[in-house]
């Protein structure tokens, strides 16, 4: 790889200390680097933090200095461009930047061989450069609909989660599958998440944690009414729709949040269609660590 781009979360890299260090042992290897992270601590009207058109054409690596959520965010930002991702982690969890930033060289030093191999994985999920992995990972398309009008679109990495705004009472949802009903759920919320997402808020409502390159759906009621709360996996090519129920209150507004950023009001009566998007985030990985491995890591 020769032209990188730098996205940093300047609350975490202060003063964008480890990005120009980055920056420097790149130009040192006479790389091209350029860092985009002093827009990252603003966001525009969409949320976003980053413009992904300010990227320079030719970038193979975004590198991306933060925690999981920065990652998140720049993931969502240059899915239209579909640049591999290498994620520093600055934070504390690190499900998706899983390399120190102790370790940014050495992670570096393998984007750099001047000699690679490419050689495709099984059913395409890997692609293999020497020493370094690209792996795709599964996104979500949301649709939400008023009256049959679509409102609002938009991509998630990790989940769609629909809940409740406003005063503190449980709401009521009414689930479909490929145009079948499943079921209905009485429950603070429902999450609709990709297997990335599993290790994201799911696992924290009581869902399995799914291999992240695994092409599925899964939804998880978020404490939900009842004596059973079971999360329930589909198919990467079904499509689920949630149903605002009917209630006394029949302009009660829940919100729609996508990777628990973009936001989008929705009240009783409208429907979220959620599918598999056909676009796909990419992420470079360079170390050996297998999956399991890396949730031990965690425990």
């Amino acid at each position: 790889m020769e032209k990188f781009f730098i996205i940093a979360n300047c609350e975490k890299d202060e003063g964008l200390k480890i990005s120009r260090k980055a920056e420097a042992y790149l130009k040192s290897k006479g790389k091209m680097c350029t860092i985009g992270a002093e827009k990252s601590c603003e966001r525009d009207a969409d949320n976003h933090y980053t413009d992904a058109s300010a990227i320079p054409e030719g970038v193979e690596c975004v590198i991306v200095l933060g925690g999981d959520g920065t990652l998140l965010h720049a993931a969502r930002d240059v899915v239209d461009r579909q640049i591999p991702l290498l994620g520093i982690n600055l934070g504390t969890l690190g499900y998706l930047a899983e390399i120190d930033h102790s370790n940014i060289e050495s992670a570096l030093n393998h984007l750099m061989l001047d000699e690679y191999v490419v050689s495709l994985k099984e059913r395409g999920i890997h692609l293999v450069y020497d020493e370094y992995t690209i792996e795709k990972r599964m996104m979500l398309s949301g649709r939400v609909f008023h009256q049959g009008e679509l409102m609002a679109r938009d991509v998630a990495l990790n989940d769609i989660v629909i809940g409740r705004e406003g005063p503190l009472r449980v709401t009521r949802f009414h689930n479909f599958v490929n145009e079948e009903f499943l079921n209905s759920y009485t429950a603070d919320g429902i999450i609709i998440s990709t297997a990335t997402g599993s290790t994201a808020y799911s696992l924290s409502a009581g869902g399995p944690i799914i291999q992240p390159n695994a092409q599925m759906m899964m939804i998880t009621p978020i404490c939900p009414h009842t004596l059973n709360q079971r999360s329930i996996i589909f198919g990467a090519e079904d499509e689920i729709v949630i149903e605002m129920s009917d209630n006394k209150r029949l302009a009660e507004e829940r919100i729609a949040t996508f990777d628990g950023e973009i936001s989008r009001k929705v009240i009783t009566g409208d429907r979220i269609v959620v599918r598999r998007s056909e676009k796909v985030s990419q992420f470079i990985k360079t170390n050996k660590l297998s999956f399991l491995q890396r949730i031990r890591n965690k425990m």
